[in-house]
């Protein structure tokens, strides 16, 4: 039936429930292994990189001469620092390039502003009654549960198509000493794919200066800055420079890393900043490493030395076919029936797609039921507590093409499920 469901008769509702509900059946009774749940680069994407094996060939000098088997260099060596500058925007002298987890060194600068302060001064968050970031919902569920982990508490804000909505983070960041920070995903982000308006970025970089507390960082985490899906891609605005105009740079903290652009679990990431930041998290770190793996950081910078741009496009021509699946199914199975909204990102690694509401728990239960596994429902919110219950999160990048078609299959069909039988009981309350 191919109208929205909110105009069909109790009888065409009926009929469409036991429509789905026979379907539903008869998947269950052929029950599959189908994963959505993470966005992970699939094996074929990993392959990609398969050439950084090929760079040292016995000759372990950087370009400064540094014997990169050995230990030292906090910082990184200055050609992974040029490679990080490439990907955040910033000037290489601005960037410390480490080992392979971006997730790794924003614990790193949030821990050190919790307890030691970014400036080398008396601020520091833990002097705070209640240190807390502001979360853009739906979200990125690892910064939630960093952020809890340390007893930072979260106040959520929404996401609109443009960003973090500005009048809210404004409102509260000036009325509130004890909102310390905002996350941010800039560029496709997690998990609606949305760039950030340049309106937004500018606003952002000024936020520091409307905010009550005089230690308020942006926490800029740009991990999908090449991941692009559609050319020509949309350009982010530089935070750097709006930070540069603002009189803030000492307040922007940037985030990248190589971890989805080589080996996943063998890149290279980075942290951008101002010097004093730079200084504040290297005293900290001494502690911690006597070096980064500068074998690795060698590798990666004489493998996308000059070919970034080309490798990436090898990594959209892998991915645009998943996403085509995800949104044309999307769009044959739902669209006519008016029962969800999703977005149509053109890059990183994720769709967003909203349910009616009180739906998103019992559609990721459904599908469970029949081999489907999808990220929690509230994973994209903080403490996992979605108000509405509308929001799933897809990860399309690391099942093949005829795994995720029938994964599709099979979440439309369970959004159809759950929605036939939430309109009916409340039908039957109401009759």
């Amino acid at each position: 039936m191919s109208k929205p469901v909110s105009q069909m008769s109790r009888g065409e509702l009926e009929q469409f429930a036991a429509d789905v509900e026979a379907e539903y059946a008869n998947v269950q009774a052929n029950r599959m292994a189908l994963d959505l749940s993470r966005g992970k680069p699939a094996a074929d994407q990993l392959a990609l990189s398969n050439g950084l094996e090929d760079t040292i060939a016995g000759d372990y000098t950087a370009a400064d001469g540094t014997d990169t088997r050995n230990y030292g260099g906090l910082r990184g060596l200055p050609e992974a620092r040029e490679l990080g500058a490439e990907l955040l925007g910033i000037p290489a002298s601005a960037v410390m390039a480490a080992g392979n987890s971006s997730l790794s060194l924003m614990h790193l600068v949030v821990s050190v502003a919790l307890r030691h302060g970014l400036w080398d001064d008396a601020r520091a968050w833990q002097h705070a009654n209640a240190p807390t970031l502001l979360a853009p919902v739906p979200g990125y569920d690892r910064h939630f549960a960093l952020s809890d982990a340390l007893g930072i508490d979260l106040h959520t804000i929404d996401m609109t198509d443009d960003g973090p909505d500005l009048a809210q983070a404004q409102a509260v960041v000036a009325d509130n000493p004890d909102i310390k920070g905002i996350w941010c995903v800039p560029k496709y982000s997690n998990p609606t794919g949305c760039v950030y308006s340049d309106r937004t970025v500018e606003a952002l970089a000024e936020l520091p200066k409307l905010a009550a507390a005089d230690d308020f960082v942006v926490l800029w985490d740009n991990a999908y800055a090449v991941h692009d899906l559609a050319y020509p891609a949309p350009e982010l605005a530089s935070i750097h420079a709006a930070a540069q105009r603002a009189g803030t740079a000492d307040h922007i903290v940037q985030f990248a890393s190589t971890s989805k652009i080589t080996m996943a679990g063998a890149g290279v990431a980075f942290v951008g900043a101002a010097e004093t930041v730079l200084k504040s998290l290297e005293k900290q770190l001494q502690f911690m490493t006597i070096g980064p793996d500068k074998v690795n950081q060698l590798r990666h910078s004489r493998f996308l030395q000059g070919r970034l741009a080309a490798h990436m496009q090898q990594h959209a021509a892998l991915l645009q076919p998943k996403f085509k699946i995800v949104l044309d199914t999307l769009s044959t199975e739902l669209g006519s029936l008016d029962i969800a909204r999703w977005t149509q990102p053109k890059g990183g690694y994720f769709v967003s797609l909203d349910t009616l509401p009180g739906l998103a728990t019992e559609v990721v239960s459904l599908s469970a039921a029949v081999g489907l596994t999808l990220t929690p429902a509230g994973a994209t919110f903080p403490y996992s507590q979605d108000p509405a219950d509308t929001n799933v999160r897809i990860a399309p990048t690391f099942a093949n093409l005829h795994d995720l078609d029938a994964a599709m299959q099979v979440l439309t069909l369970c959004i159809k499920v759950a929605t036939a039988r939430q309109l009916l009981a409340r039908g039957n309350e109401e009759a």
